[in-house]
């Protein structure tokens, strides 16, 4: 079986430790997640992206949820191709009912994971484009958009770096815009389903 993986690179760390050494995975590609800040071109970009396997994958997983842009997508494109289900990356790392939870508990949540956190406040900053504006400190953007947040919660995906740093990067972060860090444990049973039907779906295309 032969296995494209192209996916926002958000999701990288769960992915490398999941598949890093699976042999189906024979193409593996990250999408700067900066893309999310323009739907439309991210939908066709990543179509693009999908449609140019055609013929050297059997079946490609594309490692997004619907984030705004993308219902259908896995229909429109050329290679079977199958993706998360749920609004977004929290809802994949924390299932819907949790997220939903989490929300309730302080509607003012920052939501943050090894991913999110590698980003930090440059990646945030960066897919804004905070940074254009001269003379201005984009921290400046950013105290404005978090004025109304309250916590920074890490969800704990069991993935490790070797340095330990994403926590430190959460915990950074929360720190410079003033929010009250919390942490929780999130899970890869999205991930492991999707693997699994990707594996499914390159089976029966082979």
């Amino acid at each position: 079986m032969r296995i494209g993986l192209v996916a926002c690179d958000i999701f990288e760390p769960e992915f490398e430790h999941l598949i890093k050494d699976d042999p189906d995975f024979v193409h593996k590609e990250y999408v700067e997640f900066a893309l999310h800040a323009y739907p439309d071109d991210m939908r066709a970009k990543l179509m693009e992206k999908v449609n140019a396997l055609e013929g050297s994958v059997d079946a490609v997983l594309l490692g997004y949820a619907v984030c705004q842009s993308l219902g259908g997508i896995t229909e429109a494109v050329n290679v079977p191709t199958v993706m998360f289900e749920g609004d977004d990356c929290i809802c994949v790392l924390l299932g819907a009912k949790e997220y939903t939870n989490e929300k309730k508990i302080c509607t003012g949540t920052w939501f943050s994971s090894p991913g999110w956190a590698r980003e930090g406040i440059g990646g945030i900053i960066k897919e804004l484009h905070l940074d254009s504006f001269e003379g201005v400190d984009p921290m400046v953007f950013m105290d404005m958009m978090f004025e109304s947040y309250e916590r920074c919660l890490y969800i704990d995906t069991g993935v490790k770096d070797e340095k330990g740093e994403y926590i430190a990067r959460s915990k950074d972060f929360a720190e410079k815009l003033r929010l009250r860090h919390d942490e929780r444990g999130g899970s890869l049973t999205a991930f492991a389903s999707a693997i699994k039907k990707g594996n499914d779906r390159a089976r029966s295309s082979s």
